[in-house]
């Protein structure tokens, strides 16, 4: 159960889902009965079948930043940046001081400059761990800059050949609820939903709760310990308003369900709650790694996609439901030609 290798399966490579679904709300849905391991499958747009009025849905509401930058270093070459903590950077005028990550052909030295377009220059000012602290410079409004001259930091997996038929990242990579900037990467769970599907989920009575949590890059690091007990979870910004949590307390108090949209809104929400499972409101950094063995406190169901092997989501969703019952539905999704990872189909878990 805590050997790394209890965690592997078997992927064709076709089935790692390179572009978006046409219609996000018509990708499959394998709904799993955690309790009995029953499975059936489903179209997306098909979930308010499952979800009943007076159910809580919680959602993340965090919004990808294309901060993907390309520019050239002070001695010529070419230098590729990655914006870390957009969330946790300091401000001041003219300037932005932010955590990243450098890809050049050599370590870039503290002190050294790098240009991009629109003016925009950026300052060596560190290097711990294999990241670096770098400050931003510039004339105008950094996150119009950004919008001008950024990417999308799509997950390493997803590998498009010239001829793919062309894909908007900045908006299929991104949920119809995001308006908090600061995330590295998209809760990808939250992708299948439209504003037509949520409006009719909160006609039959359902509840919406938004919650913040800025996915990391961490999230796309594999696991080194061969024993996942020994691995150390990385740290993501969260913030829970008051009524989110006020109104998550008083629908157990009543006996509804808590349904969470993706694994970011279950370990925001369990790191955030007290042993008697009562959420409380307020911001901070989440790094609660969730394996088997873990007792789940708030969440009732959830929805999911599905995750790569030896990966922290998938050790989550094998502790809420059974590692058994997980790998047997990673089989059947396999054999019914589902598509896997960030842009995959969906699980729905209870």
């Amino acid at each position: 159960m805590f050997s790394l290798n209890d965690y592997n399966y078997d992927l064709p490579e076709k089935f790692i889902a390179q572009k978006p679904a046409e219609q996000r709300d018509r990708s499959k849905l394998l709904f799993l009965e955690r309790k009995t391991g029953e499975l059936s499958h489903h179209e997306f747009c098909e979930i308010h079948d499952f979800i009943s009025g007076g159910d809580i849905l919680v959602i993340n509401n965090t919004e990808v930043i294309p901060g993907r930058l390309i520019g050239r270093k002070d001695t010529g070459g070419r230098a590729e940046v990655l914006i870390l903590d957009y969330a946790g950077g300091m401000a001041c005028a003219g300037g932005f001081t932010s955590e990243c990550l450098i890809n050049a052909s050599k370590r870039t030295k503290t002190g050294r400059e790098i240009f991009f377009d629109q003016g925009l220059k950026a300052e060596v000012t560190d290097f711990q761990n294999g990241v670096y602290t770098l400050k931003f410079s510039y004339n105008s409004d950094f996150e119009n800059i950004l919008c001008r001259i950024g990417k999308v930091p799509l997950p390493p997996y997803i590998k498009r050949n010239t001829d793919d038929t062309p894909c908007d990242d900045r908006t299929s990579y991104q949920t119809v609820y995001a308006s908090q900037k600061g995330a590295v990467a998209a809760p990808t769970a939250g992708l299948h939903f439209t504003k037509g599907l949520l409006e009719k989920l909160t006609s039959i009575g359902v509840k919406i709760a938004e919650i913040t949590l800025h996915v990391g890059y961490g999230t796309f690091l594999p696991i080194r310990a061969s024993d996942i007990r020994d691995h150390h979870m990385h740290s993501e910004r969260f913030f829970i308003p008051k009524s989110t949590a006020d109104t998550i307390n008083n629908a157990r108090e009543e006996g509804r369900r808590i349904i969470a949209v993706g694994t970011t809104c279950v370990r925001t929400l369990e790191y955030a709650s007290y042993s008697n499972g009562a959420v409380d409101s307020g911001s901070g950094v989440c790094d609660l790694f969730i394996y088997p063995g873990y007792r789940f406190k708030v969440v009732d169901a959830m929805i999911t996609n599905f995750h790569l092997p030896k990966s922290t989501l998938l050790m989550l969703v094998s502790a809420f439901t059974g590692r058994e019952n997980i790998l047997n539905a990673y089989k059947e999704a396999i054999k019914n030609k589902y598509r896997f990872y960030s842009y995959g189909d969906a699980m729905l878990i209870y």
